[in-house]
This record gives C-alpha cells, sequence and structure tokens, in this order.
C-alpha cells in the first residue's frame, strides 16, 4: 500500500468531513423529531453529544501533542 499524495489527502480529508457534518445533521433531526414527538431524547441525543464531545477532546489533545513536541 502506497502513501497518499496532497491531493488524495485534500480529497480524503473533505469527505471526512462531509460525511461528518451529514452525520451530525441526521442525528440533530433525529433527536429533535423524537423530543416534539415523544418528548424525549433517547439514545440518538447520546450519540450526538458524545460523538461532538470525541472530536473536540481528540482536537485538543493532538494539538497539545503538537505544540509539546515543536519546544
Amino acid at each position: 500500500m502506497r502513501k497518499m499524495d496532497e491531493m488524495e489527502m485534500s480529497i480524503s480529508l473533505k469527505s471526512v468531513r462531509w460525511a461528518w457534518f451529514y452525520t451530525v445533521m441526521f442525528l440533530f433531526i433525529w433527536v429533535m423529531f423524537d423530543w416534539i414527538q415523544n418528548g424525549n431524547r433517547g439514545l440518538s441525543f447520546f450519540l450526538l453529544i458524545t460523538q461532538n464531545l470525541v472530536l473536540l477532546g481528540t482536537q485538543s489533545f493532538l494539538k497539545w501533542k503538537m505544540s509539546k513536541n515543536e519546544k
């Protein structure tokens, strides 16, 4: 397996971003629908919140790790 070049990396990153955005929007609509219909948030709400917490946590950790390596 060969390494991706810059263009392939850019395409892959954009694809992942669009897939993440689609998932977040789908979950948000699902949460709103459940909340309006049933008055509860359920598993979809938990998934939406934890997915974004994992995203923010890993971004913060990787930024901290990269800044630590530069010093």
